[in-house]
């Protein structure tokens, strides 16, 4: 799903109950920002093909972590309204995958202090703009793990998938320079096909993904 060429004639600023009451082929495919209405992309079918083989590969990694740790529990999913803010709704984005604490009861909204990571499948439409703008997003949620995972532009492939991992402190920068915003991600991982061990990485969980289970 892409953006319309003429979208639906809306306000610069809504609220959750504004929004609940938009048709879904519209509602699908805006976030609120703050209140702001942010029109989102949707990809071709390999932003979904590869979003679903993303959303799976790790949910196998995330049953023999529960296996041995029975104490946690985790759930992954996609396309997923995560709420920013502790309270209220008009505030929210929707990663193409994401894994969270299992809630306490069904259909419970998924906040940000709930969700370990998120994820974005980036098709060749999506601008670096755009991304980075999202990226602070949930840097600023507190979001420990954020994966990015980058389409090739001449096959149904995988490229490239990174990991980053939220710093915990600010590096040291030069007297009187401030940084621009409140946290930010350090990439903590990248591979690619040519890595014949696939995908691997401890944390936030052991994860093992043979790239063979992403290939198409």
């Amino acid at each position: 799903m892409t953006v319309p060429d003429t979208p639906p004639d809306l306000p610069e600023f809504m609220t959750w109950e504004e929004f609940e009451q938009l048709p879904d082929e519209v509602a699908d495919q805006i976030e609120l920002w703050e209140g702001r209405v942010v029109w989102v992309r949707r990809g071709s079918g390999e932003h979904q093909l590869f979003t679903v083989r993303m959303r799976n590969a790790i949910e196998n990694s995330v049953r023999k972590s529960m296996a041995d740790r029975p104490e946690t529990c985790w759930r992954v999913n996609v396309e997923t309204n995560v709420f920013l803010g502790a309270t209220g709704k008009s505030d929210f984005l929707t990663p193409d995958f994401l894994v969270y604490r299992c809630l306490e009861t069904p259909f419970q909204d998924v906040r940000a202090a709930d969700t370990l990571l998120v994820g974005e499948v980036l098709s060749p439409s999506n601008t670096r703009s755009d991304m980075e703008a999202k990226k602070s997003r949930y840097a600023a949620a507190g979001i420990s793990w954020y994966w990015e995972v980058t389409l090739a532009h001449t096959e149904s492939a995988i490229a490239t998938v990174r990991a980053y991992a939220l710093e915990t402190k600010h590096g040291v920068l030069p007297p009187g320079v401030r940084p621009l915003r409140p946290a930010n991600y350090l990439i903590a991982g990248e591979w690619t096909a040519s890595d014949e061990d696939g995908i691997r990485i401890l944390f936030p969980f052991p994860i093992e993904i043979p790239w063979s289970e992403l290939a198409y």
